[in-house]
């Protein structure tokens, strides 16, 4: 009995951890979407949850480790919001347009209240090698990697034309989301996701085996 107390005191406790954590971790990814990375410390989270950070450091050794656990979770959310709901149709167009479209949702959300976490990350840490930003740049090129897969099965589907260089449309098309992004950080507006929303309609229409089929 009591070592079956015992673990339950070392679950609860755990649990507690795990919640800390993911606490610190999910408003470590506003403030950075929002402030960058750099704004990402212990002693600012410390400050702003009401934690000791010496609690913080339980979790982080470092403000690199916090920024790199950030970044992951980051990442994680992304997955969530986008990659998932966009993998679902079946390779082809409409897995496309999916991608597409699950990426301006998850910036007219405002997921993150600095746009894409990744946008504005990358454009943070462009210069600024180590770490951090080899985990920003390897991330973020999961995404386009995502897209250009993407055109590739849609070719083998038959849905796409064998003459469009898979990585060149995927390219185009991220050109097209990362303008959304930028474009409504500075004017506001959810009309630019619909801008957004006819040029990729029209850019896969060029790119479909049968024009008509392309996705509304």
């Amino acid at each position: 009995m009591a070592g079956t107390a015992a673990a339950q005191v070392v679950d609860r406790r755990r649990l507690r951890g795990k919640r800390t954590r993911q606490a610190i971790l999910s408003h470590a990814c506003r403030v950075a979407s929002a402030e960058g990375l750099g704004a990402v410390s212990l002693q600012r989270l410390a400050t702003d949850l009401g934690i000791s950070k010496s609690g913080l450091f339980a979790h982080f050794g470092s403000k690199e480790d916090l920024q790199l656990a950030t970044v992951e979770e980051a990442a994680r959310i992304f997955v969530d919001e986008v990659l998932k709901p966009g993998l679902k149709p079946p390779a082809g167009l409409g897995r496309l347009w999916a991608m597409c479209d699950s990426y301006l949702s998850y910036l007219s959300r405002s997921v993150f209240p600095g746009g894409c976490f990744f946008e504005a990350a990358v454009a943070e840490f462009d210069s600024r090698p180590g770490p951090v930003r080899d985990a920003v740049v390897e991330r973020r090129g999961y995404w386009t990697g995502s897209l250009a897969r993407a055109v590739r099965e849609a070719q083998a589907a038959g849905e796409v034309t064998r003459d469009v260089d898979p990585d060149q449309l995927a390219w185009e098309l991220n050109c097209l989301l990362t303008g959304a992004n930028g474009s409504f950080l500075i004017e506001g507006q959810s009309a630019v996701f619909e801008r957004a929303r006819r040029a990729i309609r029209e850019r896969l229409s060029g790119a479909a085996v049968t024009r008509p089929q392309a996705p509304r």
